[in-house]
């Protein structure tokens, strides 16, 4: 009794309070709440443009530093979005524990999954005799390397989750 006692109050003490991914997430929503009024949504609008619509002057295209800053903020933004949407509605349901559980075992599975499919079918563009020292093989490495590591961390989300249950259990 005194055990059940104790990893109940455990619980509480640990779903006490915010984290700070939690933190982050109310920051986040506060600035888009401050993005609909005018003045504020004019000042980021024009600090992004500052930022992404770097002309180069001889050419006057874009320059490379705002094309990469963009891509690597669009990136960031998608799995932020991709993920955190699915965490967070399974938050609400089962909790901040199991959610980041369930959250992280399904990314790396779809991960693997992924990486299975861009192993066998990819690539569909060059052909590997077009390119000058690179054979079929080679050509899928990276995308081998990357289903080998989702497929490690699916396996280390699974047993943890595996854990996690039966702790619960006891």
């Amino acid at each position: 009794m005194q055990r059940l006692a104790y990893m109940v109050e455990s619980v509480r003490r640990e779903e006490s309070g915010l984290s700070k991914l939690e933190t982050v997430g109310l920051i986040a929503f506060v600035f888009s709440l401050l993005a609909m009024v005018p003045p504020v949504r004019e000042f980021a609008v024009t600090a992004v443009g500052t930022v992404f619509g770097q002309i180069d002057e001889e050419t006057g295209h874009i320059n490379d530093f705002s094309v990469a800053t963009r891509g690597i903020a669009v990136a960031v933004a998608a799995v932020a979005v991709f993920i955190g949407s699915g965490w967070l509605v399974l938050w609400t349901d089962v909790g901040k524990r199991l959610a980041f559980l369930l959250t992280g075992t399904a990314t790396f599975g779809w991960l693997v999954i992924n990486g299975i499919l861009f192993v066998v079918y990819a690539p569909r563009g060059i052909q590997p005799v077009n390119l000058e020292g690179l054979n079929a093989v080679q050509m899928r490495l990276p995308s081998i390397a990357m289903t080998l590591g989702a497929f490690v961390l699916f396996l280390m989300f699974t047993v943890a989750l595996t854990r996690y249950e039966a702790d619960v259990e006891d």
